[in-house]
C-alpha cells in the first residue's frame, strides 16, 4: 500500500467533510501511526491511554465522541473492548484507490485496424496514460518539495549556528576589552594615588615645620604682655595714679593675662580703659562714707518718739 496516496485520499475526503474538527484529524493520524507500525495489517489493537497520549486529546468524552463519529462516517471500523486487560480492535480503510481518475466517456472517431479488425479508442488510452503520469509527477514533485525544504532547513540551521558562534565570539572579545580597560584604569588610579601619597609624605616635614613656625608666631603674638613701665605711662597719660597701674598689672599678671580666666587678652590697653571706668566701684569700705552710723542708737533713746 502506498501510504502517500492513502493520506492524500484521506485529506481529500476531510476537505469535503465540514463536520470534522482538528481532534478527529489528530486521532486518525494516531491510528494511522499504529497501523503503520503494524505494517498496514488489519485489524490493529489499540489502548485508549496510548491513543490519547499520541493525539494530545485530554478528555475521555472527546476521545470516545471522535472515535464514534469516525466510525459512523466510515473512516474506520471500531470494535470496542470493554475488558480493561484487552485492547480494542480498529480496522482502517485504504483510501489510495480513491485517487484513481474517473474516465470520461467520449465518442470520438474510432480507428479499425485492417489487420486485426479490433476497435481502438485513442482518446481513452491517451487520457489514461496522461492521468497516471500526472499523478506520478505530482507525487514525485511533492517528495522533491519535501526534500528541498528539509535541505533548506538544514542550511538555515547551520547558518544560524555560525551566526550564534560569531555573535558569542564578538561578545567575548568585547568583554575582554572592557575588562582590560577597567584593569588599566584601576592601575592608573592606584599609581596616581601612590604618587600623591609620596608627595604628601615628602612635603609633610616642610608642612610640619611651617605649621610649628606659624603656631609659635601666633603664640608669640597672643602672649604679647605689657611691661610695668608701659602700664604706668599709659595710666599717667589718662590722669590715673600709679597705684591703680600697679593694681592693674599685678591682677592680670597673676591670672596669666586671661580675661575671665579662660580667653587670652587681645588688647591690654582696652582692658586698662575698662579698669579705669570701673575703678570707682572698687573703692574700699574705709574710703566710703559710713552709711550705717545713722542707724546707731543710744541706750537713752525714747522709743515713744516718732521716727
Amino acid at each position: 500500500m502506498n501510504y502517500i496516496k492513502h493520506l492524500t485520499g484521506f485529506f481529500d475526503r476531510i476537505i469535503q467533510d465540514r463536520e470534522l474538527n482538528p481532534t478527529h484529524i489528530s486521532l486518525y493520524i494516531a491510528l494511522f501511526q499504529a497501523w503503520n507500525v503494524n505494517r498496514f495489517k488489519n485489524p490493529i489493537s489499540i489502548t485508549r491511554d496510548e491513543m490519547m497520549r499520541i493525539s494530545k486529546i485530554c478528555s475521555k468524552a472527546t476521545y470516545h465522541k471522535c472515535m464514534r463519529e469516525l466510525n459512523e462516517k466510515q473512516y474506520i471500523k471500531y470494535e470496542p473492548s470493554f475488558n480493561p486487560y484487552k485492547g480494542s480492535m480498529v480496522i482502517l480503510f485504504n483510501f489510495s484507490e480513491d485517487l484513481k481518475p474517473v474516465q470520461k466517456k467520449d465518442n470520438t472517431t474510432k480507428k479499425i485496424s485492417l489487420d486485426t479488425g479490433q476497435v481502438l479508442d485513442k482518446h481513452k488510452t491517451t487520457t489514461k496514460t496522461t492521468t497516471e503520469t500526472a499523478t506520478e509527477q505530482a507525487l514525485v514533485s511533492s517528495i522533491n518539495y519535501i526534500n528541498n525544504t528539509n535541505i533548506s532547513n538544514d542550511k538555515n540551521v547551520s547558518n544560524l549556528e555560525k551566526h550564534t558562534k560569531n555573535f558569542e565570539e564578538i561578545n567575548n572579545s568585547n568583554l575582554k576589552n572592557q575588562t582590560q580597560e577597567k584593569e588599566k584604569s584601576f592601575a592608573k588610579k592606584e599609581k596616581e594615588e601612590m604618587q600623591n601619597e609620596n608627595s604628601v609624605f615628602a612635603n609633610s616635614d616642610e608642612n610640619q615645620i611651617k605649621n610649628s613656625w606659624q603656631k609659635s608666631s601666633t603664640k608669640k603674638e597672643e602672649k604679647l604682655e605689657p611691661t610695668i613701665e608701659e602700664v604706668k605711662t599709659y595710666f599717667q597719660e589718662n590722669n590715673f595714679p600709679e597705684q591703680e597701674a600697679l593694681k592693674f598689672f599685678n591682677y592680670f599678671k597673676s591670672v596669666g593675662w586671661l580675661v575671665g580666666g579662660k580667653t587670652p587678652m587681645a588688647d591690654w590697653q582696652a582692658a586698662a580703659q575698662n579698669w579705669m571706668i570701673n575703678a570707682p566701684k572698687y573703692i574700699s569700705n574705709a574710703e566710703q562714707p559710713n552709711r550705717t552710723k545713722q542707724l546707731n542708737t543710744t541706750t537713752d533713746k525714747d522709743y515713744s518718739e516718732p521716727l
